[in-house]
């Protein structure tokens, strides 16, 4: 039998880190994306409830596959097994990778 593939993703998105479960991870067809597609949600549990995985569920219903900018992934490994997903506050520790956006050919008037 085959073991399936579980990856944790760690990525920003607008001030907030969010750790997510999924089955599949790729570089995807848009360019400088990461690909994240079957996303997991941990055991739900009748006596505790998790409002940080609750608000990830709620944020990704009905989402078969995203696309997340490549310099706001922080990391991304490979598991035993799902755990809870999560959101964090960024709390000013983690911050996103710098970019100078250049538009393609660069300024008008270079030679």
């Amino acid at each position: 039998m085959a073991k399936d593939t579980i990856y944790r993703i760690n990525f920003i998105n607008q001030g907030e880190v969010y750790e997510v479960y999924a089955r599949h991870v790729s570089q995807g067809g848009l360019f400088g994306f990461v690909e994240i597609e079957g996303i997991v949600f941990g055991e739900r549990s009748k006596i505790l409830i998790d409002s940080s995985e609750e608000r990830l569920k709620t944020e990704f219903e009905g989402v078969r596959r995203t696309y997340v900018p490549l310099h706001s992934v922080i990391r991304i490994d490979e598991v035993e097994k799902a755990g809870r997903g999560r959101i964090t506050s960024g709390d000013g520790k983690v911050a996103t990778f710098p970019m100078a956006i250049m538009p393609p050919g660069g300024k008008k008037g270079d030679s």
